[in-house]
């Protein structure tokens, strides 16, 4: 399997829990159960956003360069984690609900970008047997089977 597909499907599964969180984070009257919704996202998209910048990132750019996209992918990776690490200092629950929102939105769009551009350029960049070996990695750091 492709990295560029795995992480595609990862996607997915996030795509879900972003529909949960927008659907019940508005209902949410408790700031401990935002800051546990919070929590969780937080903890998945980290370990996203490390693969993608491990395998995926280092790939397409070995020596961390410029790459337009990839800077842009990185900064975002970094808005979005540096926004959800501040949600555990939060006292306001309006606040905690208002950021936790505008997270999953930057997510999505960020998504979109990697799916519609980064995704290719590493499909045009990168042989099928690279992207096929990152695939094996991604799936050993996982510890599934493909």
């Amino acid at each position: 399997m492709k990295l560029t597909d795995a992480l595609r499907g990862e996607h997915g599964v996030f795509y879900a829990q972003f529909d949960y969180i927008e659907h019940s984070v508005p209902a949410v009257e408790d700031l401990a159960v935002l800051k546990t919704q919070a929590a969780m996202l937080a903890s998945a998209l980290a370990t996203h956003a490390q693969l993608e910048e491990e395998l995926l990132f280092q790939a397409l750019d070995p020596d961390a360069g410029a790459l337009g996209p990839l800077t842009v992918m990185r900064a975002e990776h970094e808005q979005v984690e540096g926004g959800l690490s501040k949600i555990p200092n939060i006292t306001d629950l309006a606040e905690a609900q208002q950021l936790l929102l505008r997270i999953v939105e930057v997510a999505r769009q960020h998504f979109a970008k990697e799916e519609q551009i980064l995704f290719m350029l590493a499909e045009q960049s990168l042989d099928n047997q690279t992207l096929n070996d990152l695939g094996a990695q991604w799936a050993m750091r996982r510890e599934v089977m493909i």
